[in-house]
């Protein structure tokens, strides 16, 4: 008896994260459909998988180089059988501990049983949202609520 390969929404931002930590644009690219959208923090579109390989190929080659994507899943909204909506923390860095410093929205659609990003939207955390991601202390409720407190402590 043979197993099927189950592809899954993780396994898709497991590829995407190791293609990055490799520095490798190919495999990173071949991560999203031919059409995708990918605005970048600094909110620029980047239009297609050809263009999200060349500007990658760059990234990965210059002010990048030798970094390694974190990423935590924060929710996932299954919009149809094949679609889903997942928010993410993620940071890229250098080192063991990479601090999360962006949300990030990834749209992911299935075909032929297999996950890509057609949309990713990359926005850089608030203050707030840095010690919440960021603290071992600030998980779940009560972290939430920890941030809140604090914030409204600073004004915010």
């Amino acid at each position: 008896m043979t197993r099927q390969y189950q592809d899954t929404v993780e396994n898709c931002l497991e590829r995407i994260r190791l293609a990055w930590n490799a520095g490798n644009a190919d495999a990173f690219a071949s991560e999203f459909t031919e059409d995708a959208t990918y605005v970048i923090f600094l909110g620029e579109p980047l239009l297609g998988r050809k263009e999200i390989r060349s500007t990658h190929a760059d990234v990965f080659g210059k002010w990048q180089k030798g970094t390694q994507m974190a990423i935590k899943v924060l929710g996932v909204r299954s919009l149809s059988a094949d679609v889903a909506s997942i928010l993410t923390a993620g940071g890229i860095g250098k080192g063991r501990d990479i601090p999360f410093d962006k949300l990030q929205t990834f749209t992911l659609i299935r075909r032929d049983g297999r996950w890509r990003c057609t949309a990713f939207q990359n926005t850089a955390m608030s203050r707030r949202a840095k010690r919440t991601h960021n603290s071992a202390s600030n998980t779940g409720i009560l972290g939430t609520l920890r941030a809140w407190v604090r914030g409204a402590e600073d004004g915010r």
